[in-house]
């Protein structure tokens, strides 16, 4: 079974990280997701509160198969602990996934050099090092990027495919009603 980490910060897009968790849950992936605030509940960019499973500091040294950091919000780059966390997944070769805002966090690790990433619009100078990329959802190598809070459904989709293989990403497709032709 595989496991993976949301990352929540005072701010985060709730439908960046509620339908990356709901989706990657459907495909049997046991997600965790972590404050950065220090405090269990976090607000999201619309005022809506959300309840973390687990502080940061204790999961930092879980062994998950995947980060991910949903945007809203650029702070999400100033986390000290979180940055290094992004350095050790990155040089483990390990996956890390961002969307929006949070490509930026990937940026500010120095991860993203030759790499082809994207993010929300507007904000491509955040990626150090990156060749921008022209799709909605790019994965190159260990990092998947992706570009707003529209896109949620086919990033989670991705990494549900990367986690636990495509015929799971279809069938959860399939379950959430996405057709065929826009799944990529």
């Amino acid at each position: 079974m595989k496991t993976a980490a949301v990352f929540l910060i005072d701010g985060f897009e709730e439908t960046e990280a509620l339908t990356t968790v709901d989706i990657l849950r459907r495909g049997g992936v046991v997600v965790t997701t972590a404050s950065l605030t220090g405090r269990q509940e976090v607000i999201s960019k619309n005022k809506i509160p959300v309840r973390a499973d687990s502080m940061f500091d204790s999961v930092k040294d879980e062994k998950f198969d995947m980060i991910i950091l949903p945007g809203g919000t650029l702070e999400i780059a100033n986390h000290a602990g979180l940055q290094e966390l992004i350095k050790k997944y990155h040089s483990e070769g390990k996956l890390i996934a961002a969307i929006c805002a949070a490509p930026a966090a990937l940026g500010k690790a120095g991860v993203l050099a030759g790499k082809t990433a994207v993010c929300y619009p507007g904000l491509e100078s955040h990626l150090k090092g990156a060749n921008i990329g022209k799709n909605i959802v790019e994965t190159d190598g260990n990092i998947t990027t992706a570009k707003g809070p529209a896109v949620t459904p086919f990033f989670a989709l991705k990494l549900l495919e990367i986690l636990e293989g495509k015929a799971m990403s279809e069938e959860v497709a399939e379950g959430f009603l996405i057709p065929l032709v826009y799944r990529g």
